[in-house]
């Protein structure tokens, strides 16, 4: 990888890696610390890091620095159960990101990130199974969670309205 290729890396996926590790830690020091991590990182492996597969190496590196960040602070929730909400949201809520965005922050943290990486990110299942180093089968378990998680909190679309 060549000065260019890793200044074009910055350009092209700097936002869209700080969006992802926002989205899931929600400080925005510790995304941007996380985002410069993972740019130092590749800068130190420049050598040993294919041009092609930058995005890649740059989304699993930043993924990587923030679950040990986590886990370095115990906030780290990885349960499986979560108490639901016995019916939709109140009424008091109108605007229906504002419900998801909420929905989304209750998820365990290992949901969330699959969920954002594959709804968010666009990566398949198979690529989400290489960046978290989970099977593929894993993955498609989690989405799958956090989606009937997210239509059980949300409940009826007349329930938001």
């Amino acid at each position: 990888m060549t000065r260019d290729e890793y200044n074009q890396a910055v350009d092209d996926y700097s936002d869209r890696l700080f969006r992802f590790v926002l989205k899931s830690i929600k400080d925005t020091h510790k995304a941007e610390d996380i985002v410069q991590d993972s740019y130092e990182k590749l800068w130190k492996n420049v050598d040993n890091v294919n041009a092609g597969k930058v995005k890649s190496y740059l989304f699993t590196t930043a993924y990587h620095t923030m679950i040990d960040r986590i886990r370095k602070e115990k906030n780290s929730v990885f349960t499986e159960e979560i108490s639901m909400p016995e019916q939709g949201r109140e009424n008091s809520y109108s605007d229906l990101s504002e419900i998801l965005k909420e929905a989304v922050d209750r998820l365990p943290e290992i949901q969330r990130m699959v969920l954002l990486l594959r709804d968010y990110e666009g990566y398949n299942y198979k690529e989400i199974g290489e960046l978290t180093k989970l099977s593929e089968a894993q993955v498609k378990v989690y989405i799958y969670r956090a989606r009937v998680f997210l239509k059980k909190y949300i409940g009826s679309i007349e329930a938001v309205a």
